[in-house]
């Protein structure tokens, strides 16, 4: 049954790719929601899953290559987008949900001016004047601290930094004030610095001070210290995700824990809950497993 205090709720969601090799399965049955107001992350490694479910959301992926299982629920604003036309499905984009992708340069047009790509999306979806789009489209790069913004609105995406490119991206998801804003790593041209399986949810505090599974201690282990002026070499993550085309009849995780037992090969876990919001799938979760010590453990040796 829906929350209506729920702006997005997501619910077994299953997207595979359809490959020369093989169906892919991308994502498998992941389910969340959102509530209004809210921040929600979603914290993994490279190719984990993390922007094909973003992608899924705002139906960007195309078929027949991509599909997204008709078992599939997203529900926006109490709305069915699993059910929308193509009309309907381009006004859910920028009117309630905007995007900051990952790599601007493949985003943005090359052939269009900045200012205009801006502009277009302010025309449409807020019915702007080109004059008023124009001076609103400046207005929203100089809240994304775009120098000069005035003449960089008439620049070319090849005409401005990776940083710069990422500004106007993000730029261009506000400009609708959109009701849901999905940012996948959007920092990263601004920085230098379990496949389709969620084994771990909570709030920010549980994740960070209260995490129980393998994966998380291991995600957490490999962020460096604040501080810390030591040389000592970060912690990386041993080996590579499962093969999606592949059926996963056992933890997604089980190859590369080093807390793996016979029975994680043999099954996946069925999730705990250990608070309202509290959420772990993992057979250390289970009264019969031993006991071991945890990332938390470690970090006060």
């Amino acid at each position: 049954m829906e929350n209506k205090e729920n702006i997005l709720e997501v619910e077994n969601l299953q997207v595979s790719f359809h490959t020369y090799a093989g169906e892919v399965k991308a994502v498998r049955g992941v389910s969340f929601s959102l509530s209004r107001g809210e921040t929600l992350a979603f914290v993994g490694e490279s190719g984990c899953g993390k922007s094909v479910t973003a992608k899924s959301i705002m139906r960007l992926l195309k078929p027949p290559v991509a599909e997204i299982k008709p078992e599939s629920k997203i529900i926006c604003d109490e709305k069915d987008v699993m059910k929308m036309s193509g009309k309907e499905i381009y006004a859910l984009r920028g009117d309630e949900i905007s995007m900051i992708f990952q790599d601007p340069m493949t985003s943005l047009n090359p052939t269009m001016k900045v200012g205009k790509q801006i502009m277009e999306s302010l025309m449409l979806h807020r019915n702007m004047k080109k004059a008023e789009a124009r001076k609103e489209a400046i207005r929203m790069l100089k809240m994304v601290n775009i120098p000069s913004a005035e003449k960089r609105v008439d620049n070319y995406p090849h005409e401005m930094s990776g940083g710069m490119r990422q500004r106007v991206m993000i730029a261009m998801a506000l400009a609708c004030n959109p009701k849901i804003l999905i940012a996948d790593e959007p920092t990263t041209a601004l920085d230098v610095t379990i496949q389709a399986q969620i084994l771990e949810r909570g709030t920010a505090k549980e994740i960070f001070y209260e995490s129980k599974h393998p994966y998380t201690w291991a995600l957490l282990s490999s962020v460096p210290k604040k501080g810390d002026a030591s040389k000592e070499e970060l912690y990386a993550l041993k080996g590579t995700p499962p093969d999606l085309i592949l059926p996963l009849n056992e933890c997604p995780f089980a190859s590369r824990c080093e807390y793996c037992m016979e029975i994680c090969k043999e099954q996946n876990p069925m999730e705990t809950s250990l608070s309202d919001t509290h959420k772990v799938s993992c057979w250390l979760m289970y009264p019969k497993a031993p006991k071991v010590k945890s990332f938390y453990d470690r970090e006060e040796r």
